[in-house]
């Protein structure tokens, strides 16, 4: 299995776990040109949800949540700017960044609000 079937796995894993907890995805690895952002839903509270799922096998290769970089912040964070602008029905929803790590295939750590975007 390659990493990009693994990484979509993990994905599919992750928008699952989200719809249990009442979102409604609006679309899975959305791309433009400033970037990629893996899921976004509206929360039950109807927020306007932008998370970025990391995947690892093992811990050998650290903490899944240790992934999402400063510099990849950046990118979700300007590629949700972009998804609004493309899409102006949203635009009156509060913004929240998420993050879901998943290790060993079946634990999820999710963490609401894991990073802000300085407007």
């Amino acid at each position: 299995m390659n990493k990009r079937t693994k990484g979509n796995m993990a994905e599919d894993t992750a928008a699952r776990y989200l719809e249990n907890k009442g979102h409604k995805i609006l679309e899975k690895n959305f791309y433009c040109k400033f970037g990629e952002v893996d899921i976004i839903s509206i929360s039950p509270s109807r927020e306007l949800v932008f998370t970025e799922v990391k995947f690892r096998r093992s811990g050998m290769s650290g903490d899944p949540l240790e992934a999402v970089t400063p510099l990849k912040q950046k990118k979700i964070c300007r590629s949700s700017l972009y998804f609004i602008s493309k899409n102006p029905e949203y635009s009156e929803l509060q913004i929240r960044y998420d993050v879901i790590g998943i290790r060993n295939a079946h634990e999820i750590t999710h963490i609401e609000n894991a990073f802000g975007y300085d407007w």
